[in-house]
């Protein structure tokens, strides 16, 4: 496969389907967000994480690949003429949302009550969740966008939620793991 198609260097590229856009369009925007999400994510499984938190980020990874994918698919274009959808992976759905939902609740079983928010840092580990958490957030104010202007499933936009989220309450596991601090935000009066 090679690297360079040189068909970008006047400023388009090419949707799942074929159809040329600009590279500002929103879409790009959107799954452009999602992939840097997903370098986040890696830099998150770079460091001194436990094996089954490894594994609970690879598989993020991947359905964050299936999310970009779909994105990156005209949606005028998804189905061939022969009635056959044009991207053949599994598409991410209700159960990827759920399963989210199961890790947070599962982490947050050991974890103190929340009282405040809490100021981002105290790791290196944990300021990449918290990191990785607004790019998930930003990701899904563009998917947000992109869905009032072209509809697509709204299973993305609930795993973009709940992924931040998971994040969060990632960030603080692996800080009580750790033994480290959380600093709460207290507004001054």
């Amino acid at each position: 496969m090679k690297i360079y198609t040189k068909t970008g260097d006047k400023g388009t590229t090419a949707l799942f389907g074929g159809t040329r856009v600009p590279k500002y369009h929103l879409r790009i925007e959107t799954y452009g967000t999602v992939d840097e999400l997903n370098t986040n994510i890696g830099m998150i499984r770079s460091q001194q994480i436990d094996e089954e938190t490894d594994k609970k980020l690879i598989e993020i990874q991947k359905n964050l690949f299936t999310l970009g994918s779909e994105l990156a698919t005209d949606p005028a274009k998804a189905v061939m003429k022969s009635g056959k959808e044009r991207l053949k992976i599994s598409k991410l759905r209700e159960k990827q949302v759920e399963d989210l939902e199961k890790e947070i609740d599962k982490m947050n079983e050991n974890l103190p009550p929340l009282q405040h928010f809490i100021l981002p840092g105290g790791d290196v580990t944990v300021s990449y969740c918290h990191i990785s958490r607004t790019v998930c957030r930003r990701a899904e104010r563009l998917a947000t966008a992109l869905f009032n202007e072209e509809n697509f499933e709204e299973s993305l936009l609930k795993y973009l939620n709940r992924l931040s989220d998971y994040l969060f309450v990632l960030a603080r596991k692996i800080a009580h793991d750790k033994g480290v601090k959380e600093t709460p935000w207290i507004p001054e009066k």
